[in-house]
């Protein structure tokens, strides 16, 4: 019997924001739509978000030319308000975001099993812009 293990890649951010904040803006469609990018030529059109343990996370990615795109579709395997959230793409690829505070700021912790269509360093940059897109929209909300 051959097992296979998956490459997970970590990728991470701390906001200047409280966790209640940053949870609320991580787990709402209109929110979804303005930070989860990871590229400046991308955008993310259209964002739903049922988050519970056998809800669905589904987003839209394309290329804001329109020359490519991609159907982000994911089930809540745990869910724990305000410290983890956990789910299965539809590929079976898993991914695991922990939040963690210390009142003012909040860190974001966020790993994921690669895919193997590109690189690892690749994948790695482009989750990691999506949590800078996400601390900078966060910071830019009063």
């Amino acid at each position: 019997m051959t097992t296979l293990t998956k490459t997970k890649i970590t990728v991470q951010t701390t906001v200047n924001a409280p966790i209640e904040k940053a949870w609320k803006i991580w787990n709402e469609p209109e929110h979804i739509t303005k930070w989860c990018t990871g590229s400046p030529d991308w955008h993310t059109p259209y964002a739903e978000n049922d988050l519970r343990v056998g809800g669905k996370l589904r987003s839209r990615m394309e290329a804001k030319d329109g020359s490519a795109g991609f159907d982000l579709v994911g089930t809540y395997t745990n869910v724990q308000k305000h410290k983890m959230i956990e789910y299965t793409m539809e590929d079976g690829r898993n991914v695991k975001i922990t939040f963690s505070t210390n009142g003012k700021t909040t860190t974001l912790v966020e790993t994921f099993e690669a895919e193997n269509e590109n690189p690892l360093e690749m994948q790695k940059e482009g989750w990691q812009t999506i949590l800078n897109n996400f601390k900078a929209h966060v910071e830019s909300i009063q």
